[in-house]
């Protein structure tokens, strides 16, 4: 089911306000030999926008991401990126967007920091000393500026992570393209990852943000995108796809009159309604239960305090974005 959805040289640290012009994808197919990884995929992300792609693996995130970034061509469909035509303009593209990619090993390890980006910088055009300026004020802006003239070898997981940051800003674009830039990231190294898109979407830029990490879209993406297999299977906002969870595995804390509990006795009292697992952990009173279909959490719970089983807590084994991403996708298993 798919929900419809809704460059100049100056000493100044932020970044220039960018002009209207977003992502608009329509009726995009892309096919390698006998293998179809786009299916007519529609998708258009304003300015000022962080809007989600989702995923599993092989779901066509990234193959989406290459094509909105004039990488490769799609079979069929229109792309207008920036307002170009992302499919002839790709010379122009490029001074238009950013991208960060997953990985790290697109930058040159034996230089410095500053070095890599005056370097990027030149490929895009600009004279020697006003890539020295725009890159300090990269480096400046995602924090690395005494790490400036460190070897990027030496660099941790994370600042190369915000290096990759530094590097998309350094056009001013006006669309950024982030694929899974957070996946082995530590939570404080996403939060700054995050932070800095954020700050780049405040500006006016249009942001896709491509992950599998689906926690890290709550309150971050205002839009969302699905896909599976090619296909789009929601899209909307990221409210509406918590609204598909539909939640049949409970994580409970059981504790009996003597402390433990009899694992026979507690799967008789649930009877059909749910099956329950042995401790989480050896000694651990956290058990999973696992509802059936059309069974009522309420009701188990009440089984098992009829047998003198208390329940001390109780919480969804997976969350709700967690929950609609599965609900979702395995329909189509």
């Amino acid at each position: 089911m798919i929900e419809a959805a809704v460059r100049g040289s100056r000493p100044a640290r932020a970044l220039r306000l960018v002009s209207p012009a977003g992502i608009d994808a329509e009726h995009v197919a892309r096919s390698f030999r006998r293998t179809l990884a786009l299916d007519d995929v529609s998708l258009s992300v304003r300015p000022g926008e962080i809007h989600a792609l989702l995923g599993p693996n092989g779901a066509g995130k990234t193959t989406l991401v290459r094509i909105l970034s004039g990488l490769i061509a799609p079979t069929s469909g229109s792309v207008r990126v920036a307002g170009l035509n992302a499919t002839a303009n790709s010379r122009d593209l490029r001074s238009e967007i950013g991208i960060i990619p997953s990985g790290d090993r697109s930058f040159y390890l034996r230089i410095s920091g500053l070095e890599n980006l005056v370097f990027f910088a030149r490929m895009h055009g600009l004279r020697k000393r006003h890539a020295h300026e725009r890159a300090y004020q990269v480096l400046e802006h995602v924090g690395l500026t005494d790490a400036a003239r460190k070897r990027v070898g030496e660099y941790s997981h994370g600042m190369q992570k915000r290096l990759s940051v530094a590097r998309a800003l350094l056009t001013e674009p006006r669309v950024l393209l982030v694929d899974e830039a957070t996946h082995d990231l530590d939570p404080e190294g996403s939060r700054r990852v995050q932070e800095l898109v954020r700050e780049v979407a405040g500006r006016g830029a249009a942001v896709l943000w491509a992950t599998q990490r689906l926690d890290e879209i709550r309150g971050f993406a205002g839009a969302v995108t699905l896909l599976d297999r090619g296909k789009v299977r929601f899209q909307g906002s990221v409210q509406r796809l918590i609204e598909h969870s539909t939640p049949r595995r409970f994580v409970v804390r059981l504790r009996n009159g003597t402390g433990g509990i009899e694992l026979h006795e507690a799967q008789r009292a649930l009877g059909v309604r749910a099956r329950i697992t042995p401790p989480i952990e050896p000694g651990s009173e956290h058990h999973v239960i696992a509802l059936a279909e059309g069974a009522v959490l309420g009701d188990a719970v009440a089984s098992l305090s009829g047998i003198g089983i208390q329940v001390l807590a109780c919480r969804q084994e997976r969350s709700e974005i967690e929950e609609a991403f599965l609900a979702l996708t395995e329909k189509q298993a």
